[in-house]
């Protein structure tokens, strides 16, 4: 006979609680999560098989989590996930196992399972998967890993404070005629910054030119800001419009700017200043009306002390400053621009892609992303194109989530007395990422050992979670 133990209660307002349906034949166990969970202030449903699971279901939608063993009589915890998918493909299911039936586990997450966790389990870890997946249910309308409260500015989406204190200056920004500076790391998204300016202003009905100051060789640099009367030199048979005039009555976003001679720079200073050029070889000096954005992942400060940057060219670009944070400061926002992207990429390639294991996505928010941005976009793309199940798994991801075990390794041979030669490039070659996993899995051994075993401890000495630690236990057969 089916157990319903507690229903879902009103809270303030009205609302009512999370549900969680736990589903295992072991009466003790089912009897301490209801307890558990009742004290994390959920209703709890409780159901000995995945026959009565699923009647509890057929009839109510108040269940936002399901936890459910994957050795049970009958119907088991993979058979009952498929169902639950059937019915109701958003809903998380977390399923417990035991440590040496780690395949059923993978299995099932890729058959859209939200997580899997290992018999004996701590309290603690139980609390956090479950909890994270009732909130992601809640939040997200049910979608696994789209986090709730996003805010969008123009073709950006974000909610960590400091993007949002961004999008808060973008409008007041647009109207206004000043040049704009935009300071940030590659990959952090200073062209959106500028195109959002641009868009959402008086002129985005007209042109936005991009330049970009790095990849066009100096000698042609000047040519394509201001073009060139026929003549100006060999091989210019013909008149040629330059960016700066293309950009007229709209917005010319100057892309790396530091990298720029000072050459370039002094004949960049007049246009900035004056809003007028004369084309290469020209005599006639031409107006525009064009709105400046630069940007760059300089520091234009320190160069202009170093006499690398022109002071006065520095400061008719720097009228308004807007410094864009690297994606490792602003960690809220990575689990958003996953989901965004996932979206983006599993309806371009038509896969049915819906989500993202904790798993990986742990890896993920661990990760320091030297990209920024533009690499946790690539790491998206790729995995959506390799993902064989509905789930992005951690062996999805293409990420060097082992730079820093790798880099302290790597210093270690470096030192005195270390052992530089295990660290040199064959003439050959090598196959680096056998070579870093190699090295992860000497250091699991070489923590577990100084930690006696203790799990905890040795991933303390690792700087990761137990999660993490534990997956890569997993990982590499170290049971």
């Amino acid at each position: 006979m089916m157990e319903l133990k507690s229903a879902a209660t009103p809270l303030d307002g009205g609302q009512a609680r999370p549900r969680v349906l736990v589903v295992d034949d072991d009466r003790s166990l089912r009897e301490f999560l209801e307890i558990l969970f009742q004290k994390e202030g959920y209703g709890v449903a409780l159901a000995a098989s995945g026959e009565e699971a699923l009647g509890l279901l057929e009839g109510d939608d108040t269940v936002s989590a399901v936890l459910s063993d994957i050795r049970m009589p009958g119907m088991d915890g993979v058979t009952l996930l498929k169902r639950i998918k059937k019915m109701r493909p958003a809903l998380p299911v977390v399923l417990i196992t035991a440590f040496g039936s780690l395949d059923s586990a993978v299995s099932a997450m890729k058959e859209g399972a939200w997580d899997y966790i290992t018999k004996p389990f701590h309290i603690d870890e139980i609390r956090k998967v479950v909890s994270r997946a009732i909130q992601n249910s809640v939040e997200g309308g049910g979608q696994q890993g789209r986090p709730g409260k996003a805010v969008r500015c123009d073709q950006m989406v974000a909610v960590s404070p400091a993007m949002l204190k961004i999008f808060e200056l973008i409008p007041r920004l647009a109207g206004s005629p000043s040049s704009v500076l935009v300071t940030g790391e590659s990959g952090t998204g200073k062209e959106l910054v500028a195109r959002a300016i641009h868009n959402l202003g008086a002129r985005a009905r007209m042109p936005f030119v991009v330049v970009n100051c790095s990849g066009i060789p100096e000698t042609l640099l000047e040519s394509e800001l201001f073009g060139h009367v026929k003549g100006a030199f060999t091989g210019a048979v013909r008149e040629r419009r330059g960016l700066f005039a293309q950009a007229d009555k709209g917005t010319i976003f100057l892309d790396e700017i530091g990298e720029l001679s000072m050459m370039l720079q002094a004949k960049l200073l007049r246009a900035v200043q004056h809003k007028a050029f004369t084309p290469l070889g020209g005599e006639r000096e031409i107006s525009v009306d064009v709105r400046i954005i630069a940007a760059t992942n300089r520091d234009l400060e320190e160069e202009v002390i170093r006499r690398r940057f022109r002071e006065d060219l520095y400061y008719r670009l720097n009228v308004i400053n807007i410094h864009v944070p690297p994606l490792r400061e602003r960690p809220e926002d990575i689990a958003l621009l996953v989901q965004y992207f996932l979206d983006r990429f599993a309806g371009q390639q038509g896969k049915n892609v819906q989500g993202i294991s904790s798993f990986a996505m742990e890896a993920l928010t661990g990760y320091p992303f030297p990209g920024n941005v533009r690499e946790l976009e690539n790491i998206i793309e790729r995995s959506v194109t390799l993902a064989t199940s509905n789930l992005i798994l951690p062996e999805s991801l293409s990420i060097s989530r082992f730079k820093e075990a790798a880099g302290s390794a790597a210093g270690t041979a470096l030192a005195p007395g270390g052992l530089e030669t295990a660290f040199s490039l064959p003439d050959g070659g090598t196959d680096l990422d056998a070579f870093l996993s190699d090295v992860e899995r000497r250091f699991i051994i070489k923590a577990l050992e100084r930690a006696k075993g203790v799990k905890t401890e040795a991933a303390a000495l690792l700087g990761m979670n137990f999660r993490s630690f534990r997956y890569r236990l997993e990982k590499h057969g170290l049971q």
